[in-house]
């Protein structure tokens, strides 16, 4: 055990810390105030003073001996690689997670939890466009389409007819409506096929063409009619009532097309 420190003059606070560590290390721990004033006979603050250094340099030795653990994912590999005597793949970089870290002291690193994403509305969850106003808008082109094609066939030679003579004979029927039925309804339904995107190629380059084709025959034969009813022409010329004979049979044949290249197979339709 050492011996208390007697002199005539003040020892100083330097002098004091060589015999306060050996102290410390026969107590294993650092004495308080008290315990200093009595075992050295020194007063409250050099106490204190020689009690503060102590405890600084215990701090500054801890600190050194603190050290990073190191991450398994680096060394992990080294180890494994060393036992086998093969190398190892590069590791495959994972994305950078969105986590935020802080850095608390010297080698402790603490993780934040991430913040919750406020969820976005898909254009899946968008209510849907309402086709209704389409039927608005058809019912005044109906009317005005319908009655083109009707004043036009009869002026080329359509007209009222016997489709059962000899079965039904007092049914008749005016065969100019065929002419809107079928030009403006292929028209349509050609349009559809072609922007639904669910038919074959064939099939919808198919239905493009040919329904560009049917509305301009359609405007055609609206621009011919009302030219021909302001020109007070009672009997169209042959160039249009050939072209206008022709479109039921067209119609016909576009539509049975467009029905078959839709069904066909994929070796088929190319």
């Amino acid at each position: 055990m050492s011996t208390p420190l007697r002199s005539t003059y003040p020892v100083p606070v330097e002098d004091l810390i060589p015999a306060a560590r050996t102290l410390v290390d026969k107590t294993g721990g650092i004495p308080s105030q008290n315990q200093m004033m009595k075992h050295f006979r020194i007063g409250k603050e050099k106490a204190k003073a020689v009690r503060l250094a102590l405890i600084e340099e215990d701090a500054a030795t801890t600190a050194t001996h603190l050290h990073t653990v190191p991450d398994p994912a680096d060394t992990e590999p080294e180890t494994v690689a060393e036992s086998t005597g093969d190398e190892m793949p590069p590791a495959v970089e994972e994305e950078a997670s969105p986590q935020v870290t802080a850095a608390v002291e010297p080698g402790i690193v603490a993780v934040l939890p991430q913040s919750e994403e406020v969820p976005t509305a898909s254009p899946q969850d968008a209510p849907p466009v309402r086709s209704w106003p389409v039927l608005l808008l058809a019912l005044p082109a109906f009317v005005a389409v319908w009655s083109g094609w009707v004043g036009l066939g009869t002026l080329t030679g359509f007209g009222v007819v016997h489709p059962l003579p000899g079965i039904a004979d007092g049914f008749t029927i005016n065969s100019a409506i065929t002419l809107p039925i079928g030009v403006e309804t292929y028209a349509a339904f050609a349009l559809r096929v072609w922007l639904s995107g669910q038919v074959p190629a064939s099939a919808r380059r198919f239905a493009k063409w040919s329904a560009l084709s049917a509305l301009v025959l359609g405007a055609l034969g609206q621009v011919a009619y009302h030219l021909l009813e302001a020109a007070g022409v009672t009997r169209a010329p042959w160039q249009i009532t050939t072209v206008v004979a022709c479109l039921p049979v067209a119609v016909l044949g576009m539509g049975a097309a467009l029905a078959h290249l839709i069904h066909a197979r994929p070796s088929e339709g190319n």
